[in-house]
């Protein structure tokens, strides 16, 4: 019975780290698919500094990125901020895949039963409580990316510019996804 809970637990971990590995792949899936047009586009009447362009929302995402990773796992090298008012869609593109590839390392040590692991605690920032490392971290880490996708989608709506299908639905395209990115199988 031990051993069969271990290779659960095992198994639900890679499944986690997959699904976060994914989670990279629909935001490269909305830049890719974004013209330049609606990447610095602002609601009509709204102060250019009060409400995020989407360039904005790519930046914060990233930069989030960078403060898990300076507090929960600063040995891992973080990349380059992103300036949200300056970034081109290459740059968030790239930079999206660097802070992605150390946000997984931190998660892969996270949610490792090794006892020499170096990621024991999660930190959203100054402003919130620390959390042990685990499958809470993962969840807030997709959450959080979920949430400002689905922000990209209604101002690149409401900015009139129509993201085809294949972005918009792409990202619910799962086992696509899981495909694309070199994994067996599917999700499970």
């Amino acid at each position: 019975m031990e051993q069969q809970s271990c290779q659960a637990l095992v198994e639900m971990r890679d499944v986690l780290l997959e699904t976060y590995a994914v989670n990279d792949a629909m935001n490269q899936l909305l830049l890719a698919h974004l013209g330049p047009r609606a990447w610095r586009a602002q609601l009509p009447g709204t102060n250019p500094r009060a409400g995020r362009t989407i360039a904005a929302i790519f930046a914060h995402l990233h930069n989030s990125r960078l403060v898990w990773l300076k507090n929960s796992a600063p040995h891992l090298k973080c990349p380059a901020p992103l300036d949200p008012f300056r970034c081109t869609m290459k740059q968030a593109m790239a930079a999206h895949t660097r802070s992605a590839e150390q946000c997984l390392r931190m998660l892969t040590d996270g949610l490792s039963g090794d006892r020499d692991r170096k990621v024991h605690k999660f930190s959203r920032g100054s402003w919130a409580r620390t959390w042990p490392a685990g499958a809470s971290m993962f969840a807030y880490m997709f959450s959080h990316e979920a949430h400002h996708r689905g922000q990209i989608l209604m101002l690149a709506h409401e900015v009139g510019y129509r993201l085809p299908a294949s972005a918009w639905g792409g990202i619910w395209q799962w086992d696509k996804l899981w495909k694309a990115r070199g994994f067996a199988g599917r999700p499970r």
